[in-house]
């Protein structure tokens, strides 16, 4: 059965969007990892685009068209209800064929920004190559620094990365924090998640770092190290200060006056979270005064305090990071201490599933070109429940025209200044005319052999689960001069053993590089020299190493 069409515009200053929803029964179908039900609506995403400047008119026009149209679609429906099924299916048609023409001329017109799909070549988002979570944007001296926890479930280390640009990522070894410098009798023995890194009135930076369930803090110099225990061997808050709540997810936040606040706290068994606030003293390690319990309503951990015309916005994650649940919320109060009362556009991030966008949150507010900028983790695809694998993507954050914060549009593209990452002079890409083949391929719509060439982190090349060794082959259409790969591996923090070869036939081939001493190579991007002429590559991992542990995200060629 099929109701009356309904087409929504809201019209924002921020942005536009342009749907089509459809209500009638369908069958359940599945579609990546979760299903559609029978009673859903169909929804057709037209557009999302920012109105033009001095688009008042634009957006009027448009809208007032979009009124007429709905009031079209009403009658149709009803007509064709009453007509019957082959009146109905007549007037839809030429429903369509007056809807599709005006959304063509209105998209070139204006220049529609439709939003890219989880597999588009190019997407912006993830930001980052592997899995890594609970990210902190530090910008400094013109570079960005995103530190992060190691997925799945944290690891003896963190993540580092730095960027000239917000495109290209280096993966940066940091001395510390380290579980072996960060356990005490009461820590509870479980990894090092969750740094917050800030800069203080002194111009020292600290690090605030998660390591089982209490909170450790760092002092350095600059933001890659060397760190050291700003404490000597003991935690900023120990495990057991309260131990019915979980004392993880410490949070900074540096006022405009110097003044400094940490924030923290989770629940246990993914219940009764907790959030504590307190003011620092100078020295960045001593409180100023007791914490006090300044939770929000519908709070379970994360808290990260964004400061917007004179208000404070404790934002924060409820629900569980393991399932489909975990979103961002948020709260105003008049003070950094509170009290703080959840605004209504509460949550402003959660996960839309038709768009493969799942499980958001952990985030961390920045500021770059004037405007700002939600940086979180979100679940790799497929989504598996109850698993740990999330990757950091980023969006624009906007406040309202009366002084709150918008809901946020999680995309696949991210902004603009995010996109754009492929290197000029690549020639393992589809645009030259390069083709990646396998050994083997593990099951599945988001691994593949030509994933490798896509420039887009969400993807990758995985050898089957079964696989004892295996190979990753480019053929770049032509014999080139070959200078170098650059290669992007699953996972930057663990060891890859493999050779690399050329051929001219894609039948005999000639080593160029072993990587196999000393159990393999990590970090990101790992740069392999191979000065010469090839018209195939091949990376080749020893049958000692089972597919399972084979993962390459992108490989490029220069």
């Amino acid at each position: 059965m099929c109701s009356s069409p309904v087409i929504s515009c809201p019209c924002m200053p921020a942005m536009m969007e342009i749907r089509l929803v459809i209500a009638f029964s369908i069958p359940a179908a599945s579609r990546s990892a979760r299903r559609w039900s029978s009673d859903q609506p169909f929804e057709v995403y037209l557009a999302r685009m920012p109105p033009p400047d001095g688009g008042g008119i634009f957006v009027n026009a448009v809208c007032s068209s979009i009124l007429i149209l709905s009031l079209l679609a009403m009658a149709t429906s009803l007509h064709s209800f009453l007509a019957g099924p082959v009146m109905l299916m007549k007037n839809l048609r030429s429903f369509f064929l007056v809807l599709i023409p005006l959304y063509a001329y209105g998209a070139a017109a204006f220049g529609k920004q439709v939003e890219v799909i989880w597999e588009t070549a190019h997407a912006g988002n993830p930001v980052l190559p592997g899995y890594f979570a609970d990210p902190s944007v530090l910008v400094q001296d013109g570079k960005f620094f995103v530190y992060a926890t190691n997925d799945p479930w944290g690891g003896e280390t963190l993540g580092c990365w730095e960027s000239a640009d917000f495109k290209q990522w280096t993966f940066r070894a940091l001395n510390w924090p380290t579980k072996a410098a960060c356990t005490s009798a009461t820590s509870k023995g479980a990894m090092v998640w969750a740094p917050s890194v800030v800069r203080a009135k002194s111009g020292e930076f600290f690090m605030y770092v998660s390591v089982g369930s209490e909170v450790w803090v760092g002092v350095a110099d600059a933001p890659l190290g060397p760190w050291k225990n700003a404490l000597g061997d003991k935690p900023l808050i120990a495990g057991n200060w309260k131990p019915e709540f979980h004392m993880i997810d410490a949070e900074a936040f540096v006022d405009a006056d110097g003044s400094a606040y940490l924030y923290w706290g989770s629940g246990w068994n993914w219940t009764n979270g907790r959030c504590f606030a307190v003011k620092l003293k100078a020295d960045m390690v001593t409180f100023d005064g007791e914490p006090r319990d300044v939770t929000p309503a519908n709070y379970f951990e994360a808290p990260f305090m964004v400061k917007q015309g004179g208000k404070y916005f404790l934002t924060y994650s409820n629900g569980k990071t393991i399932s489909d649940t975990y979103e961002v919320r948020a709260a105003v109060g008049d003070s950094p201490l509170g009290p703080f009362v959840e605004i209504g556009e509460s949550p402003i991030l959660a996960s839309n599933m038709r768009n493969d966008l799942i499980s958001p949150g952990h985030h961390a507010v920045f500021a770059h070109g004037g405007k700002s900028y939600i940086a979180y983790h979100r679940h790799r695809l497929p989504f598996e429940e109850n698993t740990a694998f999330r990757q950091v993507c980023v969006d624009e954050l906007t406040f309202t025209d009366y002084g709150t914060i918008n809901k946020v549009v999680a995309t696949h593209s991210g902004p603009a200044f995010v996109q754009g990452r492929a290197m000029a002079g690549n020639l393992a890409t589809t645009e030259a005319g390069a083709v990646a083949t396998a050994s083997s391929v593990a099951p599945g719509q988001f691994s593949g052999a030509a994933r490798v060439i896509d420039d887009n982190y969400a993807t990758l090349w995985t050898a089957s689960a079964e696989a004892k060794g295996g190979w990753l082959q480019l053929d770049l259409g032509a014999t080139k001069a070959v200078k170098k790969s650059v290669l992007r591996f699953e996972y930057a923090w663990k060891k890859y053993a493999f050779t690399l070869e050329s051929s001219a036939d894609g039948k005999t081939w000639k080593r160029l590089s072993d990587q196999r001493a000393g159990g393999g190579v990590s970090g990101s991007p790992v740069t392999v020299e191979h000065a010469g002429e090839a018209r195939y590559l091949r990376i080749v991992f020893p049958g000692t190493v089972a597919g399972k542990e084979i993962g390459v995200i992108e490989w490029a060629v220069f």
